[in-house]
């Protein structure tokens, strides 16, 4: 544990952020799956949860938690079901 004041925030700050990424991306995940399964299932709701999987997945890549090459791969992915 560090004994300055500003390496103590930091590290405050460093858990919080940790937590909030580890959720957007959970979500993330979450949503790509409801949508793979919706598809593969042939749901009426399916063109739903691609549109919003797809706006999961633009928003990870543009925040960084994933690489916006693998976003868009997962995109077309997604689209290609659909």
């Amino acid at each position: 544990m560090p004994n300055i004041k500003s390496a103590i925030k930091r590290v405050k700050k460093n858990e919080t952020l940790n937590a909030q990424n580890a959720q957007a991306k959970s979500a993330m995940r979450t949503a790509v799956k409801k949508a793979d399964t919706a598809a593969l299932n042939n749901e009426e709701n399916a063109k739903d949860l691609i549109k919003s999987a797809i706006k999961q997945l633009e928003k990870a890549a543009s925040k960084g938690l994933i690489h916006k090459n693998a976003a868009t791969r997962k995109k077309a992915q997604l689209m290609k079901k659909a």
